[in-house]
């Protein structure tokens, strides 16, 4: 066993040059310990159980779209946050989400080790494996702080994902009007 997150982040902030017994960082391991957890509870998460069987028949085939999730997630590489909106829609084929659980979905695969990449097909997937929409468009733009205060430091730059499934890939105008709808 390597030791429990407590100490292993002790050891850490020892490496980089702290006094661990120092009066402001005495509870630091524990908050930095519970911190992680939080950030990174997509793991412990099932979407089935976050989407709770909100899921009702509805007649509608017009888009829909749910935009500005916030989202928050940490990158695989450097473990260090990016932060940014997330923008989905659908065209719904007999089944609709209940509303909030398009922000859950989204946000049980944000709390992981993540890059942007993979996030956004992440959740397109899961739109279109749930309710077998006709298409299904995510967004995110996000900053991503591994790029900002470090690295090349360009604190102004924003990277966009999408991920186009069903019509929103093969139709031009459904994927216009998305695309025009988010801005």
């Amino acid at each position: 066993m390597i030791g429990n997150m407590e100490d292993l982040i002790k050891k850490i902030m020892i490496e980089i040059g702290e006094d661990v017994e120092r009066e402001g960082l005495l509870d630091t391991p524990d908050r930095v310990s519970k911190a992680l957890r939080d950030l990174t509870r997509g793991y412990s998460q099932d979407v089935d159980e976050v989407i709770n069987d909100a899921i009702f028949n509805c007649k509608s085939n017009d888009m829909i779209i749910v935009k500005d999730i916030e989202i928050f997630s940490l990158c695989e590489h450097h473990m260090l946050p990016f932060y940014g909106k997330c923008h989905i829609g659908y065209i719904p084929r007999g089944k609709v989400f209940g509303v909030s659980k398009l922000a859950r979905v989204a946000d049980v695969f944000a709390r992981r080790l993540q890059i942007q990449e993979r996030l956004t097909n992440q959740i397109a997937q899961v739109v279109m494996d749930k309710v077998n929409p006709v298409g299904v468009g995510v967004v995110i733009e996000a900053k991503h702080l591994c790029m900002m205060m470090r690295g090349v430091e360009k604190q102004n730059s924003t990277m966009l994902t999408s991920a186009m499934l069903g019509c929103f890939r093969n139709s031009i105008a459904t994927r216009n009007e998305f695309l025009q709808l988010i801005k």
